[in-house]
């Protein structure tokens, strides 16, 4: 039997709310905590909206569906009647992870839900254990990366609503993937963004990079962490999320006694308790700062895991020889040998780029509480032509760094595309129905490429549907070299990883790391030894076990050694 709606919603700011469904307007009543409710069963699929002061009417800020996008009313769901197949599920360890970052629009030509399912064997194949969707909830327009979401509760609807993500988490779990969400609670988008209009969502006492910041700690402050915390909760019980990601935690303020990232990682691992599955929240921030993942009794905010950037840092500067805008900072090539045992290469030092004092030591932390990469969203998609690693360095480098990312101590991750060297970019794209906010876009990224010295008119346009189509990814390459000839790399690496416990275990005291002058980089990590050469000369390189992975192809070794030549890399193990 179908469940009903009493649709109910926090509104301290109006006067007088009303329900609009079905051409008529009802008036809601008033309790004294400022929640408003109709005296009306809406069956599921009804769409609604609300009226504020006699207002036009406006979608509910915990719409579970925008079918007609972020202006048009919402839609009544039951969330009980998706019949899932996962019963008994529950997802592997973060020790145990490789994260596949993927974007819904530029996944598959059609770019949406059903189409990832049909690319999903292909990621098991690969060695993937944990898919992370991009931002789904609804934004502005039909194609955008999704951090400028403003219905929270509600799948975007051009990639397939509510049941087009029940039934690609469901197929997911039928293949033993996890699935993790990307989530934003710093901010919302500037297009349909209606929460100011109903309650003290917002807050002028910080600023952030896009506006007001989301009101954690001022006064309605407790109605806008139970709106962030029910959302968090809701992916994982409604739609079967096996976590989040949460963005960019340096944008959200909060002075409380209890930070809203120890509240969403409690709740998150009560949750888990009560459905018998690992849930786990993970987070993005850029302050280094360990606390986000210590544990709740030792002054931390108990989330399970974070991710370290400081890594790709060091790897993109020494694979790509880039040394501006924050690349400053990672110049040295030394920095790769100490961020493969060390999350935070700035842990408490000065950091020239921001000119301060950054970050705090991660201390006895193991790695697998962090996550790392050589490509993600971010690295690629704000370049200013959205170049991967691979349209920047040699296809030897490009091996490099996959072979220390997935041997390093930490969770790797591997940004869609990244796995056979994807021809095509990933670039910002936007699609804003208001054209002064889509200028404003436009202008806005190009003044914030100037500090890395791009040239503004190369930049593509965000707003224009090519830029969005030049991202998607073309699944055809993958056939030829040299793509196939990096997807049986990556494929080889992540298998090693996987049969190999040591490469697993997250312990950064056992890394042994050695770097010679002639650019040599010698890992070892129990029985396996990387050996790499970041130099322009041949190196010689102690062979310690039988060679497993080699480039170029014919590297052979001369009786306990072998000689790289640039850009080669050798894996061996004992």
């Amino acid at each position: 039997m179908s469940r009903s709606t009493r649709p109910s919603v926090w509104a301290p700011f109006p006067r007088r709310v009303e329900l609009v469904s079905g051409g008529a307007r009802r008036e809601m009543e008033r309790r004294d905590d400022n929640w408003w409710f109709a005296d009306a069963e809406l069956p599921p699929g009804s769409d609604y909206a609300f009226s504020l002061d006699g207002g036009d009417p406006l979608p509910d800020p915990r719409s579970p569906w925008q079918p007609s996008g972020v202006d048009g009313p919402s839609r009544t769901v039951d969330h009980a009647a998706f019949a899932w197949t996962d019963a008994g599920w529950s997802a592997p360890a973060l020790a145990d992870a490789v994260i596949y970052e993927l974007h819904v629009g530029t996944f598959t030509p059609a770019g949406t839900f059903e189409a990832v399912i049909e690319r999903l064997d292909e990621l098991v194949e690969l060695g993937i254990t944990h898919v992370e969707l991009m931002p789904v909830v609804e934004f502005s327009g039909a194609r955008g990366w999704g951090y400028d979401g403003v219905d929270l509760y509600a799948p975007h609807h051009a990639y397939g609503g509510p049941d087009g993500l029940k039934r690609l988490v469901d197929a997911a779990h039928e293949r033993g993937l996890a699935v993790l969400l990307d989530v934003v609670y710093n901010h919302l988008g500037p297009a349909g963004n209606y929460l100011g209009r109903f309650g003290p969502y917002f807050s002028a006492k910080y600023a952030t990079p896009w506006g007001d910041a989301v009101n954690f700690d001022e006064a309605g402050s407790h109605e806008v962490r139970r709106f962030v915390v029910d959302n968090a909760l809701m992916w994982m019980r409604d739609y079967h999320a096996d976590g989040l990601r949460l963005d960019a935690m340096q944008a959200i303020f909060d002075m409380s006694a209890i930070h809203i990232g120890e509240e969403i990682a409690t709740a998150t691992h009560r949750l888990a308790g009560e459905v018998g599955r690992r849930l786990v929240v993970t987070a993005e921030s850029d302050l280094n700062d360990p606390r986000l993942v210590r544990p709740i009794e030792l002054g931390g905010y108990g989330m399970d895991a974070a991710w370290a950037d400081d890594l790709h840092h060091a790897l993109h500067a020494a694979l790509t020889g880039e040394a501006t805008g924050y690349y400053a900072d990672f110049a040295d090539p030394s920095l790769v040998a100490t961020g493969l045992a060390d999350p935070y290469l700035y842990a408490g030092g000065y950091s020239a780029y921001r000119d301060r004092s950054h970050g705090r030591p991660a201390g006895d932390l193991p790695g697998d509480r962090f996550i790392a990469c050589i490509q993600n969203h971010d690295q690629v998609g704000n370049r200013a032509r959205g170049d991967r690693l691979g349209h920047l360095a040699s296809e030897g480098r490009a091996r490099i760094g996959a072979a220390l990312l997935l041997t390093a101590p930490y969770v790797p991750l591997l940004f869609a595309g990244e796995e056979w060297n994807a021809s095509t970019p990933f670039q910002y794209f936007t699609d804003h129905a208001d054209p002064e906010l889509g200028r404003a876009v436009s202008e806005g990224r190009r003044a914030e490429f100037a500090a890395f010295g791009w040239d503004p008119s190369r930049i593509p346009d965000p707003q224009d549907a090519a830029t969005f189509e030049a991202s998607k990814l073309r699944w055809d390459e993958r056939a030829a070299d040299p793509h196939a000839a990096m997807l049986g790399w990556y494929r080889e690496l992540i298998a090693l990883r996987r049969s190999i416990p040591q490469l697993r275990d997250g312990n950064r005291g056992a890394v042994g790391v050695e770097g010679r002058a002639d650019g040599l980089l010698t890992v070892r990590r129990g029985p396996v030894q990387v050996a790499v050469n970041l130099g322009a000369t041949p190196a010689e390189a102690i062979v310690e076990g039988v060679p497993r992975l080699c480039w170029p192809g014919d590297l052979a070794p001369d009786g306990g050694s072998v000689s790289l030549p640039p850009d080669g890399v050798m894996i061996a193990v004992r």
